[in-house]
């Protein structure tokens, strides 16, 4: 098959990244032609290989939203990275971080950092599909990515963000999504040891 062909599949498909199997499928290529054309069309420079069996055409990629949630799944964008998204911190975040249920990863794909942080199936909810310009990517509301940050912050014993904005973020949904961590002592540690400047409002 020859590029202009494939390349008119994968466009009418609306897949902007793509695994061996939807390649196959898109093309009606069997295993052994696909997995040809696929090392052929990377060599060329046509393909970019985001990761191993992850495919875009280049010039061409998903946006890094939509990467993030395609790179490693199950997934969804949260803490940092969604806290800015939903503006309830005031800096550009320019690495994207995501919460799994399988093991931590971290990719580095054109540039950009994706990490992946891994936390238990009971607390994998509370996040929306958006789409946006012809894509699709999964991301935190925003009471869970901050409890999904705050977890983080409270196993590593860091600093929280002097500059979390959290007027919009209800304080009874908030402990409903830490408790669903279940972690000893992470429910206390928020209503007696955390400070944030804006915590009058946060409780």
């Amino acid at each position: 098959m020859k590029w202009p062909e494939t390349h008119k599949k994968l466009a009418a498909s609306g897949l902007r990244a793509f695994t061996d199997r939807e390649f196959r499928a898109v093309t009606g290529s069997t295993p052994v032609s696909a997995k040809f054309l696929l090392i052929r069309y990377t060599k060329s420079g046509l393909l970019r290989r985001l990761r191993r069996g992850l495919y875009a055409v280049e010039g061409e990629s998903p946006s890094k939203y939509a990467l993030a949630t395609r790179l490693y799944r199950p997934s969804y964008i949260s803490m940092e990275t969604a806290l800015s998204y939903h503006h309830l911190i005031p800096e550009t975040v320019y690495s994207m971080t995501s919460v799994t249920t399988r093991g931590t990863r971290e990719f580095d794909v054109m540039g950009t950092s994706y990490s992946y942080r891994t936390i238990k199936r009971r607390a994998f909810f509370g996040y929306r599909a958006v789409q946006k310009n012809g894509e699709t990517f999964l991301i935190a509301e925003k009471v869970k990515a901050l409890a999904d940050y705050l977890y983080f912050v409270y196993l590593k014993g860091a600093k929280v963000n002097s500059r979390l904005r959290v007027k919009e973020v209800p304080r009874r949904e908030l402990l409903e999504c830490l408790a669903a961590f279940e972690h000893p002592g992470l429910v206390d540690w928020y209503k007696n040891d955390l400070k944030i400047p804006d915590h009058r409002i946060l409780r």
